[in-house]
């Protein structure tokens, strides 16, 4: 009765046009002084211990990284990079969007920000030699989703916050569903551009590609810093997130110069900005989490699934369709915030590996980036190309059934995640 009563409120205030936010902490608050005794003091102490974990510290540090390197030029050496290793390839620049996104999500941790990096620099230069315009936008909006599964990644810092789950495994394991998943994007791209004839690069030559790649060194060199820092144990996840600012900040003010000294508090800013507005998110998810440990319903949930004899199988099933349903109205942060701390214990009684489950629930996040109504990526796309929602969907759609099969593929073969850490003797 008492979870019927929380999530028809929480339902009641989104409704209305609440942040997803403020219903979470309206809920709390209405449901703790009318239903139950549960002290002020001890809901005032829960917001602050909620967010006194030294993993969240880096969320602000790749948020600041991350906006660095997108008005650093670090973009744009990338996508000179790609070009001229895959270039010649059907569809050419467009096989470079998806090499650039892979790349650029491995510096940034954040998908809007490698949509708006490669695409305000990428989908102009493909429309000006004759692709259509649905065709980039289809695939820098998907592969831009490769921002949140590719390490350092923002949703994988709040899964391993909301389960008390290590991010340095969550970072490894999330480097081969990756790979995979770009060169399943990256084949979709070219078996279009086949079929459609679109325009390819002449072959660039070895000198060529070695001057590029000299070029963006620097921007890849970060991929070396947080994830070589980490597995070697020389800083912490959340160290590694504070070295990529301070490098990011190096490189796009004194070694490239795209940057200004006077342009540093513009993105110091905004950076604080968003990092604010996700912090609130978080305080507010904590509150409800804690609810929810208040009234069992974490374990109520478990123990009917396992009653009602649900298997491995149908669980996982049941989690997906839960949280790609959930994508049509909340955004990722949200999601993993409220949906994880009540799933995990339900995954752990079946025998499902943590690590690999916030893979899978960082897979489902990135496929709700790139469909309607609240995908971001959607929007952030529609900015860029002054397309409509409308049309940014239907142009997404081949790359966006691609991601629901390796969806499925995550799902059921775990090894897919598993596989580096094992491998490097970290799991």
């Amino acid at each position: 009765m008492n979870t019927a009563i929380i999530f028809g409120l929480l339902i009641a205030l989104m409704l209305t046009g609440m942040p997803i936010s403020i219903s979470l902490g309206l809920t709390v608050l209405i449901f703790l002084f009318t239903m139950t005794q549960v002290p002020l003091q001890s809901v005032a102490l829960k917001l602050f211990t909620g967010i006194e974990k030294f993993e969240i510290m880096a969320i602000p540090f790749f948020i600041l990284a991350g906006n660095f390197l997108t008005q650093g030029g670090v973009a744009r050496r990338m996508i000179n990079f790609a070009t001229a290793m895959v270039g010649h390839y059907h569809g050419g620049l467009g096989l470079a969007g998806v090499l650039a996104c892979a790349l650029f999500a491995a510096v940034s941790g954040s998908s809007p920000a490698t949509v708006v990096a490669i695409g305000s620099i990428l989908l102009p230069a493909m429309v000006k030699q004759g692709f259509p315009a649905r065709f980039g936008a289809g695939v820098i909006t998907t592969s831009g989703a490769l921002g949140i599964l590719i390490p350092p990644s923002i949703v994988m810092v709040m899964y391993a916050v909301s389960t008390n789950s290590s991010v340095g495994q969550l970072f490894m394991a999330g480097v081969v569903p990756g790979i995979v998943l770009a060169t399943m994007l990256g084949f979709t791209t070219w078996y279009r551009a086949r079929k459609f004839d679109y325009p390819r690069l002449p072959k660039a030559t070895w000198r060529q590609r070695w001057r590029t790649f000299r070029e963006s060194v620097w921007g890849l060199f970060l991929i070396v810093v947080v994830i070589g820092g980490i597995y070697s144990g020389l800083f912490t996840p959340t160290e590694a997130a504070a070295m990529s600012a301070v490098y990011a900040f190096l490189v796009a003010v004194f070694v490239y110069k795209d940057m200004k000294l006077k342009q540093v508090p513009r993105v110091l800013l905004s950076s604080a900005n968003m990092s604010a507005m996700l912090l609130y998110i978080i305080t507010n998810a904590v509150l409800f989490s804690f609810l929810m440990t208040y009234e069992n319903i974490p374990q109520i949930l478990a123990n009917w699934m396992l009653e009602s004899g649900l298997g491995t199988i149908s669980f996982l099933l049941a989690v997906n369709i839960l949280l790609l349903l959930a994508g049509n109205v909340m955004e990722p942060t949200s999601i993993v915030l409220i949906m994880a701390p009540i799933l995990f214990p339900v995954a752990l009684k079946l025998g499902i590996d943590p690590i690999h489950f916030g893979i899978l629930i960082t897979v489902n996040m990135e496929v709700g980036m790139c469909h309607p109504p609240v995908g971001l990526n959607l929007y952030v796309a529609s900015g860029i190309t002054r397309m409509g929602i409308t049309e940014i969907t239907i142009a997404v759609w081949p790359w966006l059934l691609t991601m629901l099969i390796f969806l499925l593929l995550v799902t059921y073969i775990p090894w897919l995640s598993l596989m580096l850490p094992k491998a490097l003797g970290i799991m």
